[in-house]
């Protein structure tokens, strides 16, 4: 699926991407700036949290709680192997059930045995982002 849509229309995107989701482990790609982070604040505050979602760049996961359990925000930009995630404990958090929302998912790629979504954010303009969702 491909959406083409601006910022200030960002939680109807959201929505339709959690409607799209067939799972819980989302994986964000995309240039910095792309916007990564916004569309998961988005879709976390849609999902039930009334918090300010911030990019987990120094701490490597945030975690916000909703009705349904957890929501996990990871940003693996400042991994340097996929061992680092490991030593996090990447599998109880993927294991746990709970929604993983991933930017710069590729970096732990190899480490996913299941089922996954990727979300890529291109920027088209100033305001205007090209996303496309595959499962």
């Amino acid at each position: 699926m491909i959406f083409e849509y601006k910022l200030n229309n960002i939680d109807n995107i959201a929505k339709e991407l959690i409607n799209s989701f067939k799972n819980k482990i989302v994986l964000f790609s995309g240039d910095m700036g792309s916007g990564k982070t916004t569309i998961i604040s988005s879709i976390v505050n849609i999902l039930g949290t009334n918090v300010k979602v911030s990019s987990p760049t120094f701490s490597i996961v945030n975690e916000y709680n909703i009705d349904e359990g957890s929501i996990y925000h990871f940003d693996f930009y400042r991994l340097k192997n996929s061992n680092e995630a490991l030593d996090l404990g990447i599998y109880e958090y993927l294991n746990s059930g709970n929604w993983n929302f991933i930017e710069w998912g590729e970096k732990i790629q190899e480490l996913l045995n299941e089922e996954f979504t990727t979300v890529n954010i291109k920027v088209i303009s100033k305001g205007k982002r090209l996303l496309e969702l595959k499962q």
